[in-house]
């Protein structure tokens, strides 16, 4: 038996000296996470401004060219196409190219597509695409204009990343493809976000600034009405905001739905929205509003559903036929995707590859400039190709008129073609050319053809040399271009007409939710880590109520699901809930914080139903307060309304509501954390929208803790731990002047220095 052979572990051979470098590590890490920066920058997330492309695209688009998958031609299987892409110039994974390349299929993701797939290549549902193996791809004809010319030396090219090929910097493009299709991407510490734009007005754009090179982006937006999503919709921006946007190249566009009105008869009818704003899934979209009319924080809609085939149809049920379809669509947009924000930030790569943010003149320009150097390179090459073949034709054209010492030449002399180049002083690109010709070529018709072609060549070189020396011959060169792809993308056709509206928000009130909320009792429960929650009818017995560990009970208010709750918070802010849209009883609820823009560090004071009408006094913890109408406090958003300006340092410690009309009778009861206790007549305290107030007690240390109006002939009383009412009989005795220290409170008076209830 043989005795195997133990292999031995290899062993790490040590580092040279010349191989260590001793530099900071901190030096080090940010000359490396630099280098991967700028790697990022320049090769994966920024598109380039001249074709409007990133590297993976482009190479996506160039390996297609190579294996000759024209518009015409037949397809091929995407995972040939990945392959070729991957090996020979994207040195990246197989999904990301094919993921890249799915988009650029896809017509409700790109303006104009690059890649015309066959197969399963996804959907607006968002259903992924078929593996690459199952589909087929070619080029489409929009493609074809972006690389069309080149092979005529019309742009650079640079070794790929293994030094076998070559690959180009940047394609000709023949149209503004940067602005037609957008971009989205993510570099280090930058990012573009460029929303597709109709390619026919882009044109036109592009046209107008080389008849005007100093035209402002004012003029430019008569032609670029604004963004052209695929999916279509209706822009809502105002033109101000838009023009602002597209001076500086950030900004955002307010998208919409397209809808129309269906007549069901009887009075009733419903909403068919046929287009959905542009990266809004539909199946997300259904199941968002689904989600919001369960929670019943949709309470003027009865139904959605799906009617789609090939275009969207989504069916929208209003619960009465007597809400205004416009009306009703403003409260959607609101609160779903119907509406969403497009973002608008041109950062790119100029053509010197550096990335900056660039506006509407300045990608038009920097295009223009782009196709400037294309045709002057293409006119370059082509001079080039002519004289190298007038050259050749000068040959021939001397061998016809001597053919006779030509053919004597070639049959009797030992090295014919030093003898050809003495006698006739030919080149030797000429003396080959004459000695590879072919005897049929010999015939009087043949010279004839090469006169012919001599002359024309002569004539394509004039004017070449022409163009080369005339800038303003070389624009309208570029303008004859661009007229003749404005022909492709023509406004009437499928592919160029204008798929988003552009048009003005209606300015409509909003619908009055609480006469579509079956009006019932409930309880609303308030923990002291402020989760809220509903229980159904009012409950007198809360015991059996559970709080998360570590909390406890704080508010609870009896009120009815029409009913608005309001918090006043220690921030000063007041905020309202609709209690209809509160979560339930079952678990812990959640947390308010969630519903409005609350701090961490921010804490409820007060919370209690609006009803209209009422005053309430406000005061501060550093002693300032006044009284504030009930209406002026109503809030209609996340952000609250500030009422209170409470002083750095404080916060908000008392919200009591108060007499419609304060009178010689009513009095203010003021508590500090020093147990210093002041009584003055309410009336010196001010009523106000918004503000600090006027200072209530001075305190030297500690601030106030409570306050509270009550009447002479009633008296003062407070609430004690067992909640008994207790009374003040000398309250008089601590009368004074409104912002004095006060006096320490009566024996008896609760240590937590509060009022109670009122």
């Amino acid at each position: 038996m043989k005795r195997s052979k133990t292999k031995t572990a290899k062993t790490a051979k040590p580092a040279k000296p010349e191989d260590i470098f001793l530099e900071p590590f901190d030096e080090a890490l940010s000359q490396r996470y630099l280098a991967y920066a700028l790697s990022t920058i320049t090769s994966r997330a920024l598109p380039d401004v001249r074709d409007g492309l990133k590297p993976v695209h482009r190479r996506i688009l160039f390996a297609m060219r190579q294996m000759k998958l024209n518009p015409t031609g037949s397809f091929k299987k995407s995972a040939k196409v990945v392959g070729e892409v991957m090996g020979n110039f994207h040195p990246h994974g197989d999904s990301a190219i094919y993921d890249a390349m799915v988009r650029l299929a896809q017509d409700y993701s790109v303006r104009v597509p690059l890649v015309d797939g066959q197969g399963n290549f996804g959907n607006i549902d968002g259903d992924n695409a078929a593996a690459m193996r199952y589909t087929e791809s070619r080029m489409t004809a929009a493609a074809q204009l972006l690389l069309d010319g080149i092979d005529e030396d019309t742009v650079d090219f640079r070794e790929t990343y293994d030094g076998e090929g070559r690959e180009p910097v940047v394609l000709p493009a023949a149209f503004p493809n940067l602005l037609a299709n957008g971009s989205n991407g993510i570099a280090v510490g930058m990012a573009t976000s460029i929303p597709p734009h109709n390619p026919c007005e882009l044109i036109d754009a592009s046209l107008h600034l080389i008849k005007s090179p100093n035209a402002r982006t004012e003029t430019l937006l008569k032609h670029v009405k604004g963004p052209d999503f695929p999916t279509g919709g209706v822009c809502v921006e105002d033109a101000a905001s838009m023009e602002e946007s597209y001076a500086t190249g950030r900004g955002s566009f307010r998208l919409r739905a397209r809808w129309e009105v269906e007549d069901l008869g009887r009075g009733r009818y419903q909403i068919v929205v046929t287009e959905i704003p542009f990266q809004v899934q539909k199946s997300k979209l259904i199941e968002k509003v689904a989600e919001l009319m369960h929670a019943k924080k949709l309470p003027i809609l009865a139904d959605i559903r799906d009617e789609s085939a090939e275009d969207i149809r989504l069916i929208l049920e209003p619960r009465t036929g007597t809400i205004d379809p416009a009306a009703l669509m403003e409260n959607l947009f609101k609160v779903t995707d119907l509406e969403s924000r497009a973002s608008l930030n041109m950062n790119v790569l100029g053509a010197d590859g550096a990335p900056r943010v660039m506006g509407l003149r300045d990608v038009l320009q920097a295009y223009l400039d782009h196709r400037i150097e294309v045709l002057r390179r293409r006119s370059e090459f082509r001079l080039d190709k002519i004289a190298k073949r007038l050259e050749i034709l000068d040959g021939f054209l001397i061998a016809y008129l001597n053919i006779d010492e030509v053919i004597r030449i070639i049959r009797y002399e030992d090295d014919p073609k030093a003898e050809l180049m003495k006698a006739f002083k030919l080149t030797e690109t000429q003396t080959e050319a004459i000695l590879n010709m072919r005897l049929r070529s010999l015939r009087k018709l043949e010279e004839i053809e090469i006169k012919t072609e001599h002359k024309a060549l002569k004539a394509e070189q004039k004017a070449l040399k022409a163009l080369l020396k005339s800038e303003d011959a070389q624009w309208a060169k570029i303008s004859e271009e661009l007229k003749e792809v404005r022909k492709i993308f023509d406004p009437k056709s499928d592919l160029g007409r204008r798929r988003t509206e552009i048009a003005d928000a209606p300015v409509l009130d909003d619908i009055d939710l609480s006469v579509l909320v079956e009006k019932e009792p409930v309880t609303i429960v308030i923990s002291e880590k402020g989760w809220v929650r509903t229980m159904k009818g009012h409950l007198e017995d809360l015991k059996s109520v559970k709080y998360k560990e570590g909390d406890q009970q704080d508010y609870v208010v009896h009120a009815q699901t029409t009913d608005k709750l309001m918090l006043f918070a220690t921030n000063g802010k007041f905020y309202a809930l609709d209690a209809s849209g509160l979560p339930g009883g079952r678990g812990h609820g959640e947390p308010i914080r969630l519903m409005v823009d609350m701090g961490n560090d921010d804490a409820i004071v007060s919370a209690f139903i609006y009803q209209g009408g009422r005053k309430f006094l406000l005061a501060s913890s550093s002693g300032h307060g006044f009284i504030a109408k009930e209406d002026e406090c109503l809030s209609n958003t996340r952000k609250g309304k500030q009422v209170l300006n409470v002083p750095s340092g404080a916060e908000a410690a008392v919200c009591r509501p108060v007499p419609e009309k304060i009178g010689a009778n009513d009095m203010l009861a003021a508590i500090g954390d020093n147990k210093k206790f002041l009584v003055f007549p309410a009336t010196e305290l001010p009523e106000m929208s918004r503000g600090k107030g006027v200072v209530l007690q001075k305190f030297q240390d500690g601030g106030l803790s409570d306050a509270k109006l009550f009447q002479k002939k009633e008296g003062l009383t407070w609430t004690d731990r067992s909640g008994r009412t207790q009374t003040v009989d000398d309250w008089k005795s601590y009368v004074g002047k409104r912002a004095q220290a006060g006096r320490i409170a009566p024996k008896g008076f609760p240590t937590s220095k509060k009022f109670g209830a009122d």
